[in-house]
This record gives structure tokens, C-alpha cells and sequence, in this order.
């Protein structure tokens, strides 16, 4: 009879993209490629690359073409991000992302602030991204910021989650929804009840965790999402960054380096990392960022 207590299996996704955006000294090119070369050889799952969208709104994204280009050939998928349907081309064009992202707001004041249009705007530009995608043959991510709770006086209740969660699954088709605490608020309660909420109501969409927070509640937020049902996390090594349209003071990243634990009593199964790689991509990190 097969053991019940098999090891779960679980997706990590590093976000250097998030820990660069909002720095105001442009990184070089080739000190971008030797960083993320880096983390492509470490073993994880996805790597959240770039971003292409307009220069002016991100000048440190500018070169995301470029950065692609030259990264090593690995098993980590790469993700790009983009915020309409021009980005999206001009990354099929590309052609080396795998994944697409697109950040879309429950609430109205943020998708405003970060995509310069309000949910509406972003239901159609996700839509025209799917569209794309799919044609392509490229997977999408559709990043549901604000799924924690919201600063800016907009509406926000747990079943809201769950209500745009079916409605991106039903209508556009969407297998796989980050939920995203984009400004670092989320208590590990709010996490956990959000995550067994909307699991236990879609379990055919794959929903992943991309929160924000201070590095000592990482493990408990982390902890919480798994508890809720989650099995797929994002995180920046070293805990950096966060969105600059969030609001002044950048609330960082979860770090990768907790991420990369993994707990026996959560069941989860023991992951193996390229050290070498590891310490290649903490060392060009402090460089970049310390």
C-alpha cells in the first residue's frame, strides 16, 4: 500500500526583476547578466528576469532585452513582466521568456498607479496578453496585487480574493494567479484563511504567494501560505525590493534564502541547490546591492 505521507512537492520562484526596479543607479548590463547568470544555475523553478515595459516608467528594466539574451540555457524558466499588450509582443518577439506576467489590481487606485489604467483597463490588457500568449505558446502569470488587504481606502474583504480569482479562471481562462501582498501588510492569519479560502474553491488554478514583508516574518508568512494550501512562492535573495508604485518606503521581498528551506514538519519535500551557483549569486548580490 503506497505511503499517505509522501513529500509535497513545491515551486520556487526567485524575483531579482523586483529586487532591481526600484534602485536609482542603473545596474550595467553585464553586471545584470553575470547576477542573474548566476541565480538561472541554482535550481530554482522560475526566474523573474525583466520586465518589458516602457524605459521612462523603469529605467532600470531598459535593458531586459539585451539581459535575456546573454543568460545561460538551464532548467529555471524565465519570466518577464509586462503591463499591456505592446510589452507582451515585444516579449514574444524576444522569445526566450517561457512565462509572461502581468500585475492585475483588485484595487482601483493601485492598477491605476502601476499600469497608468484602472481594473477595467487591466481586465482587457490581460486579456489581449492571454490572447498573445497563447498563441505563442507561452505560459502567463496573472499577479493579483492587493490580494492581502489594501492602503488606499479602496474596498477589500477576503471573499473578494476568492470572487476575481474565479472570475480570472472562468472568464479568461487563467491557470495561475500569484496572490500578492504588494505593500508588505499581510498578517500570517489573513495569509493562511486567503490561501485555504481560495484553494479549497479552485483547485484547478494554480495559486502561487508573492509577498512582501520584513525578513524576520518570512518564515511565518511562508509558513502560513503552506498551511492555507499554497505551493508555489516567489522571493528576491536577500530580501530586496519591492514596487516602486506602491508607495514611497519599498517593503521588501520575502528573502529566497528562507524560501529555500524547507521545512520537514510543513511535509514538504527537501529541495537541492546548486551551492556553487548559490554563493557565486550572493557574493555579485552584496556587490550590487550592500
Amino acid at each position: 500500500m503506497a505511503s499517505t505521507n509522501a513529500p509535497v512537492s513545491w515551486r520556487l520562484t526567485d524575483c531579482p526583476r523586483d529586487a532591481m526596479q526600484g534602485l536609482p543607479a542603473f545596474i550595467p548590463t553585464e553586471r545584470k547578466v553575470a547576477y542573474l547568470s548566476a541565480l538561472m544555475e541554482v535550481g530554482f523553478d522560475v526566474l523573474d528576469a525583466g520586465s518589458f515595459v516602457s524605459p521612462k516608467a523603469m529605467p532600470q528594466m531598459a535593458d531586459t532585452a539585451d539581459v535575456l539574451s546573454a543568460l545561460p540555457e538551464t532548467d529555471t524558466e524565465v519570466l518577464a513582466i509586462v503591463a499591456n499588450l505592446r510589452g507582451a509582443e515585444d516579449a514574444l518577439a524576444h522569445g526566450r521568456p517561457d512565462i509572461l506576467g502581468f500585475p492585475f489590481s483588485i484595487s482601483e487606485t493601485f492598477q491605476q498607479r502601476n499600469t497608468g489604467g484602472g481594473i477595467e483597463d487591466g481586465w482587457r490588457r490581460l486579456d489581449a496578453i492571454r490572447n498573445a500568449a497563447e498563441r505563442k505558446g507561452k505560459a502567463l502569470v496573472a499577479y493579483l496585487s492587493m490580494g492581502f488587504g489594501n492602503p488606499y481606502g479602496d474596498p477589500w474583504h477576503a471573499a473578494m480574493v476568492g470572487e476575481w480569482c474565479g472570475r480570472l479562471h472562468a472568464e479568461l481562462d487563467i491557470q495561475t494567479i500569484a496572490l500578492s501582498d504588494t505593500v508588505g501588510q499581510a498578517t500570517p492569519e489573513v495569509v493562511e484563511s486567503v490561501f485555504a479560502t481560495a484553494v479549497c474553491a479552485f483547485p484547478d488554478v494554480t495559486l502561487g504567494a508573492h509577498l512582501h514583508g520584513r525578513p524576520e516574518h518570512a518564515r511565518r508568512l511562508m509558513e502560513a501560505a503552506w498551511k492555507g494550501g499554497c505551493r508555489a512562492f516567489d522571493g528576491a535573495l536577500g530580501g530586496h525590493g519591492g514596487c516602486p508604485m506602491a508607495k514611497d518606503d519599498l517593503v521588501g521581498n520575502l528573502p529566497t534564502e528562507v524560501l529555500m528551506a524547507s521545512p520537514a514538519e510543513w511535509g514538504a519535500e527537501e529541495r537541492e541547490w546548486n551551492q556553487d551557483a548559490y554563493k557565486r549569486a550572493q557574493r555579485i548580490r552584496r556587490e550590487l546591492f550592500d
